[in-house]
């Protein structure tokens, strides 16, 4: 078999696996945009379905880490090839845990329908921070898709939205808590919801990460925002 024909294989099986990662991200999107919605619509059904998908998404990231596996020690891929196929590992995780965090959302939004204390807090932090989790999301799948590293790094310089309206949300719901007692149970509910939409946030950035790696040939977590910058100025 020729090294042309091999190259040609090889590039369809990075195509297929980029595509499987796509194909988890579009699924683990839905699940993020029906746990908002049904936190803001308090929709106990809608709840139902995403706690009802999560199996699926963790199926879907054992198939796709298999797939990584083998293409490792089958290909032993090198330098840009084995850059992606490590980043497609590490993005798929990031998307199952930020599934994770879309069932803790249908979870607590249950609990709080049940209990009747839906509408004892203004929650419009919440909803707000929600819909930026999701395009924040959707930015950095669209990132990986076209490896745009300019698209990645602007992701990751500008995250600071989410985690400032969870704060404003906390301060606001500290005073409600002092104020009526009775509301506690369902703040803490309702504080765990607005932590998991910002860890989701924190995984849409990790994702954008991974793509200044396997473009760049650099790896940037855990690097003050500084030097991420400074690369992006020289280059």
């Amino acid at each position: 078999m020729s090294d042309k024909h091999l190259s040609s294989q090889f590039d369809t099986e990075l195509n297929a696996l980029c595509s499987s990662l796509l194909e988890m991200g579009g699924m683990v999107e839905s699940q993020i945009q029906d746990a908002t919605r049904a936190f803001s619509e308090m929709n106990i059904e809608l709840c139902k379905s995403v706690i009802d998908r999560e199996k699926t998404i963790n199926t879907k990231e054992i198939e796709i880490d298999l797939a990584c596996t083998e293409i490792i020690a089958r290909r032993q891929p090198t330098a840009r090839d084995l850059r992606l196929v490590m980043a497609v590992s590490k993005a798929i995780t990031n998307l199952e845990r930020a599934g994770d965090e879309a069932e803790k959302v249908a979870k607590r939004t249950r609990r709080i329908i049940r209990s009747g204390a839906e509408h004892k807090i203004n929650v419009a932090e919440i909803i707000i921070s929600g819909q930026l989790a999701l395009k924040q999301l959707r930015q950095s799948l669209d990132a990986f898709a076209r490896l745009d590293r300019d698209a990645a790094v602007e992701i990751v310089l500008d995250d600071r939205q989410i985690d400032e309206e969870f704060r404003a949300f906390v301060r606001k719901l500290t005073s409600y808590m002092t104020e009526d007692p009775q509301t506690i149970a369902t703040g803490l509910d309702m504080l765990t919801i607005a932590k998991s939409i910002e860890r989701i946030g924190d995984h849409a950035k990790n994702i954008a990460e991974f793509v200044i790696y396997v473009v760049g040939g650099y790896d940037v977590r855990h690097s003050p925002k500084s030097e991420l910058h400074k690369r992006a100025a020289e280059e």
